[in-house]
């Protein structure tokens, strides 16, 4: 795994990405960031070697490479998941490459079903906290010891440097932005009232079927990381209406607008 990891650096290397500073995942409809780069080199999933492609119909499946005020970055527009049939290996794999290539922290973003009836769809939280029930763990299996110790330590695993830094940049540009704990489950289906009531009962604020095996491969490479989930529905078991994947992501979309402020006044605090 990790010669395969080598292999496509050194492809990017010499197809022009060179030492980016922060690494960027864009969630399900969250891809409008990406046209606020300074683009330098863009390239398609299907064109780097050993890459998955995603399948997913809402990912354009590019690697971006450029610049947002000064700072160099490096975005996935469209990310991988577990439901998609893929390994957890695979769905870590662009994270180990960034690492590979440079970067310093991580930035990921997803949308989530809001759970916590204090808030409200099209609404930010930033993630403090995680409940992990993907039914495997991209530290298993083998090759994953190349990258880390295996036991990693998860006490912290929500950079606390970064999260002031996101929470900064909201208050700058007057955007709420609620801290919670966001719970990953395999999909690709929905939840069920009993589900929500469930997760929610467990301590959760908002689910989604992604981020945390990015966020556990991240941490194994002693990578800072920090992440924002875009509330894109409410789940009220009480109240449970049918779900409207196209309504999802206009509301994605819309919020996205409040998510791009803050990355952005964020990343223009990390000049070198």
């Amino acid at each position: 795994m990790k010669r395969q990891v080598e292999t496509t650096v050194e492809f990017l290397k010499e197809a022009g990405i060179d030492a980016p500073q922060i690494g960027i995942v864009l969630g399900t409809g969250l891809g409008a960031l990406a046209e606020e780069i300074e683009v330098e080199k863009e390239v398609s999933y299907e064109d780097i070697p050993n890459f998955p492609v995603s399948t997913v119909e809402f990912h354009k499946g590019k690697l971006i490479y450029g610049t947002i005020n000064g700072v160099k970055v490096l975005a996935m527009n469209g990310r991988f998941h577990f439901y998609e049939g893929y390994s957890m290996a695979e769905v870590v794999f662009p994270i180990r490459v960034m690492k590979f290539l440079g970067i310093e922290q991580l930035l990921i973003s997803n949308a989530a079903g809001n759970m916590n009836l204090s808030w409200k769809k099209g609404q930010l939280m930033m993630i403090t906290d995680h409940i992990n029930l993907q039914p495997d763990n991209p530290l298993r299996g083998n090759g994953a010891a190349e990258f880390g110790p295996l036991f990693v330590d998860m006490s912290a695993p929500y950079d606390e440097s970064i999260n002031k830094g996101l929470q900064e940049a909201a208050a700058e540009n007057n955007i709420p932005l609620h801290t919670g704990t966001y719970v990953s489950v395999a999909g690709p289906n929905l939840e069920t009232k009993a589900e929500y009531r469930f997760l929610r009962a467990a301590g959760a604020d908002v689910v989604g079927m992604s981020t945390v095996p990015e966020i556990i491969a991240a941490n194994q490479l002693e990578l800072p990381v920090s992440a924002i989930s875009v509330l894109t529905d409410d789940c009220d078991p009480d109240n449970l209406q049918a779900v409207n994947i196209e309504e999802i992501i206009a509301i994605a979309k819309t919020a996205e607008q409040d998510l791009i402020k803050i990355f952005k006044s964020y990343i223009a605090t990390q000049v070198k």
